[in-house]
């Protein structure tokens, strides 16, 4: 059976396709699938009676009691039991085979633009959990699970209030919380669990984040595989070959996923150009820039720009 493919770009598209609300919000959205009178936590809803592939363009938190089925993340199977807690990022590939869940259910979506030039648009991206690097989803015990309902639960109080000025940042706070008790059930349930494929591809990531925060890109220029290998300390073979296995996706789609993420910040800042942006990101000709970012966005700069600037 050939399995179908859904990629959402927005966060509203994702609710027309599921015949949810319109968000309040286009790049924050927070849905609660509630028991009805009569149904009880391990009644079973079919979310999912096909194979799917879903690639979101922006973040996703779920709470969810997953009963039976198939969960891969990247090229990696998910452990998964009830009180589940899933994380995904933007660019990245979630995979349902005969996914079964209970009938409630938490789930928060954000787009980058949400949190760019807050705190948390740099803290979230040492979250190890809304990468590759992670085999498992998060099991809550039943304690951790009532305190990550009530997080959920304030911040869809806070979603549906009169919004104000002060809005965003309570939501804010809220997400950031929600996130600490996260990394803090992680720790607890992965203490002494390592892999080292995983930790191959953390390296990887933080080796083009130091890169880029030296602002090697503009004087040195985009590395090549070869020296990502050298500082892995494996060889180009292995260092592609692993990334390839668990991601899906070459080193080199890799390194153009994070130049993509990484303009996407910069083209809304009015204080770059796209031709700064693409010497910043170490293109050599902003026209190759340009080509990269519209095959992985499906739109030029330019239209991005016109598009989100209006949102930020």
């Amino acid at each position: 059976m050939k399995m179908s493919s859904l990629n959402f770009n927005s966060i509203t598209e994702f609710h027309d396709h599921f015949s949810l609300k319109v968000p309040e919000n286009p790049l924050f959205s927070i849905i609660h699938t509630e028991l009805e009178e009569d149904e009880y936590e391990s009644c079973e809803a079919y979310a999912f009676d096909e194979p799917v592939e879903i690639n979101c363009q922006f973040y996703g938190i779920s709470l969810k009691n997953i009963i039976s089925g198939e969960l891969s993340y990247g090229r990696t199977k998910y452990d998964c039991t009830k009180g589940t807690m899933l994380f995904t990022a933007p660019n990245q590939t979630l995979i349902f085979k005969d996914l079964v869940f209970s009938s409630e259910s938490y789930h928060i979506a954000f787009h980058k633009n949400y949190i760019q030039s807050l705190d948390i648009y740099e803290k979230i991206k040492t979250y190890n959990f809304f990468n590759y690097n992670v085999n498992e989803a998060l099991h809550l015990s039943p304690k951790e699970e009532e305190i990550v309902k009530n997080i959920f639960k304030s911040i869809k109080a806070e979603y549906y209030n009169n919004h104000d000025e002060f809005s965003k940042e309570i939501i804010i706070s809220q997400l950031e919380t929600l996130l600490k008790y996260a990394d803090r059930f992680y720790k607890r349930q992965f203490l002494n669990r390592t892999d080292n494929n995983k930790i191959l591809i953390t390296k990887f990531k933080d080796i083009l984040n130091t890169y880029f925060e030296q602002n090697l890109f503009a004087e040195e220029g985009i590395p090549t595989l070869d020296w990502m290998a050298t500082q892995l300390n494996v060889s180009h073979r292995y260092m592609s070959d692993t990334i390839k296995a668990e991601t899906g996706k070459t080193a080199v789609d890799q390194i153009n996923l994070f130049l993509v993420d990484e303009a996407k910040s910069l083209l809304l800042n009015p204080n770059f150009s796209i031709s700064e942006t693409a010497y910043k990101l170490g293109f050599e000709y902003p026209q190759y820039f340009t080509r990269v970012f519209k095959k992985k966005v499906g739109m030029s700069p330019k239209e991005y720009i016109k598009k989100y600037s209006s949102l930020n």
